[in-house]
């Protein structure tokens, strides 16, 4: 199979693009340094387009791989003829590859190869044959008793099964199956007898019906997820008589042309097939591609959100005090230097506030705070409103900013190994704190050492297929460093890891070298790394940046690679790149056409421009500091018609999630969110995004709050 070919076909691109990405990745390149640094090769393939053309291989190899194991089990067994060798190799997608296969599946014993081994294949086609003739003299004629057939109507019953098991074979009916159940199929679920009340949050699937494959992904997820808990039943079937209209056309003559008892006995095998064969067979097809649909539906959404917040706006090198607030056990406080180290730790209580006050006033002035980060945990309200009246009362001519931080994962990530590295004598509520004023200086420095599951963006996390959400997350986390860049002197080795080339291995090595050598002067030096070969350099070197650097090249964004060319430019322009670099307007109207290659065209050349113009920029916006409305702290403050700001938590298929500082998110419903038609919600907002919103509706026995973004 020609894989670029096939590719290029399902994807309309080049086939000669599709060629280069595939050789390069065989090469060893990462989507994120093809992206950046191949652009001649690939003709400018972003990133999407890579790892589309990643992933469509994978599915071919798989493919392929599944093909050859099917041959080498029909030769095995003694089945494999050159026509069936041809026929495997002319199939083109999986499940036509299943359906030719089906007939020579191993399988356990079925009625239908009992009724083989009997001797009754030849009644069965003389019954698909649907001639006139004498049905129950052809049947007699097979009545043994030592087979176990002791009359005409045990004969007939056998040959039923054989037929009825052919037809669920059939290539063909399958297919034209597999397209009812896509076109007409339903989904269904009922609540399981005597599990009413353990089924609850089930109540909108306890009889619920729609068609399968318009069905939206989260109701899908929601109806499997309560099978699996063994709460509701599902099923995905077309109407029956359509269906075995589908299969008799198949199979079945004129009643014309056969004997009424011959046609009753292909009737009853038709009716048997579907239903005890085909029909499950297809189901259990259909609910799978629904569940893959819904998955991938539902790992998008996520991926979008982990990238939005991913690329948070960063508060950058501040000076932080972090409060991870608590009532009964008290708010730790930490500070840190504009680097993120812990540098203080200690107690404060919210019911003792003179004392928290003069404690958190003293630290702010000793350690020259600059902006205060507070988890929205339990207490957290309460607490920014102590922080706030401590710098109104003792900060008078001082500005602080006060940030309400989102904590979702702190905990995870103060049990976590990384966490114990490296505070191993503090407890987990000093972890904790820390990881709450590292998400507000840098979200994504601090986030990727978290599971994305564990953050909160996600919908039905858990139900998806595990290994997909896995890797699709996986390319989001690397996605967003190498776009941002990594400073190799201050990055932590979980940073490091998601870095194009690096791994966890290297990623360690690199910083046990920094920590005994010192810092690195130069890209280069890296190369002194162990197992930080030239092919990991190669892949790795253009996302990491140098601050400080003698080569002021080795802080942007230009490989290495192209160093020459940089100098060559400066030369032809008698620039000092010292002073060059970072100076936009000198930059400005270069004519590159002179230093064009075969290897590095004006793509290239462009970006190393943009480059010496912005070095190292980093793409994220601008920090905006924002406050809930400071009237509002709990949730029966809340009263319908009132108007708040909030932030956005979580968007998924239905709608999003918006926390307006009351410890529990309210919901603005996909209907709400605009005074349009909105299909998709991540049109309208984005995971962090500030928004303005108006009470619908209030429940505070169970928690609910409806939100509307309408005007």
């Amino acid at each position: 199979m020609d894989a670029a070919l096939n590719i290029s076909r399902e994807t309309g691109l080049n086939k000669k693009q599709v060629e280069a990405v595939v050789s390069l990745l065989d090469e060893g390149a990462t989507i994120w340094f093809i992206a950046r640094y191949r652009k001649e090769r690939t003709g400018s393939l972003d990133e999407v387009a890579i790892a589309d053309i990643r992933d469509r291989l994978e599915v071919l190899k798989a493919f392929t791989a599944r093909k050859e194991a099917i041959l080498k089990s029909l030769a095995e067994r003694e089945l494999l003829t050159p026509e069936l060798s041809a026929a495997v190799g002319k199939t083109r997608s999986l499940s036509e590859l299943e359906d030719l296969y089906e007939r020579y599946r191993p399988r356990k014993q079925t009625r239908a190869t009992k009724a083989l081994e009997r001797g009754l294949e030849p009644l069965a086609g003389f019954i698909r044959a649907q001639a006139r003739g004498n049905l129950q003299a052809e049947a007699a004629r097979y009545v043994d008793p030592e087979k176990e057939i002791p009359d005409a109507g045990a004969a007939l019953a056998g040959a039923r099964d054989i037929i009825a098991e052919q037809l669920a074979q059939d290539p063909e009916i399958r297919g034209a199956m597999r397209t009812l159940f896509a076109e007409r199929a339903v989904i269904r679920s009922r609540v399981k007898k005597a599990k009413q009340e353990e089924a609850a949050k089930f109540r909108d699937y306890f009889d619920w019906a729609e068609p399968a494959f318009k069905a939206p992904s989260h109701r899908v997820l929601a109806m499997f997820r309560g099978q699996k808990e063994g709460l509701l039943t599902v099923h995905v079937l077309p109407d029956e008589d359509r269906a075995l209209k589908l299969v008799g056309r198949f199979c079945l003559r004129h009643p014309s042309k056969t004997s009424a008892d011959i046609r009753e006995q292909m009737l009853e095998a038709v009716r048997d097939g579907y239903k005890r064969l085909l029909s499950k067979s297809i189901e259990k097809e259909s609910m799978a591609l629904l569940k893959t649909g819904a998955d991938t539906l539902a790992i998008d959404v996520f991926a979008k959100n982990l990238r939005e917040l991913l690329l948070s706006p960063p508060l950058g090198e501040k000076r932080v005090m972090a409060v991870d607030p608590g009532f009964r056990t008290g708010c730790k406080v930490v500070c840190l230097n504009a680097q993120g180290r812990l540098v203080h730790d200690d107690l404060v209580y919210v019911h003792q506030p003179d004392k928290a006050k003069a404690l958190m006033a003293e630290l702010v002035n000793h350690y020259d705070i600059q902006a205060v980060a507070i988890g929205n945990g339990t207490a957290g309200r309460e607490t920014e409103t102590l922080v706030r009246e401590m710098i109104k009362e003792s900060l008078d001519s001082r500005t602080l900013e006060v940030v309400m931080t989102d904590e979702s994962g702190a905990s995870v990530y103060s049990a976590s190994d990384c966490a114990r590295e490296e505070f191993p004598d503090k407890d987990i509520t000093v972890r904790g704190a820390v990881s709450i004023g590292r998400r507000l200086m840098d979200p994504l420095a601090e986030l990727v050492k978290l599971d994305p599951k564990s953050i909160g963006v996600g919908q039905y996390q858990h139900d998806v297929d595990q290994k997909l959400l896995r890797n699709s997350l996986d390319d989001v986390v690397k996605s967003c460093v190498n776009q941002v860049g990594v400073e190799v002197n201050t990055a932590s080795k979980e940073l490091l890891s998601q870095v194009s080339g690096l791994n966890k291995t290297i990623a360690g090595n690199l910083v046990a070298h920094r920590d005994e050598n010192g810092p690195f002067a130069s890209r280069r030096q890296l190369l002194k790394v162990p197992r930080l070969g030239p092919k990991a350099f190669e892949q790795a070197a253009g996302f990491l940046r140098i601050k400080n650097a003698k080569n002021p090249l080795d802080n942007s964004g230009i490989h290495p690679e192209s160093y020459d060319i940089v100098k060559t430019i400066a030369r032809d322009r008698k620039w000092d790149i010292n002073t060059v670099i970072g100076n936009a307007g000198q930059v400005k109207g270069v004519d590159l056409t002179p230093y064009v290659t075969a290897d590095r065209g004006l793509p290239t050349l462009k970006d190393i421009l943009r480059e010496l113009a912005s070095p190292g920029r980093d793409p994220r916006q601008a920090f905006q500091s924002f406050a809930f409305d400071d009237t509002v702290q709990e949730i029966t403050d809340l009263v319908p018609g009132m108007r708040l700001p909030g932030i956005v938590t979580n968007v998924t298929a239905f709608g999003a999630f918006v926390d307006v500082g009351v410890h529990q998110d309210g919901l603005v419903h996909i209907s709400q969110l605009a005074d349009r038609f909105v299909k998709d919600p991540g049109e309208i907002v984005r995971v962090r995004q500030k928004v303005r919103v108006r009470v619908l509706e209030v429940d505070v026995r169970r928690k609910r709050i409806s939100l509307s973004m309408k005007n």
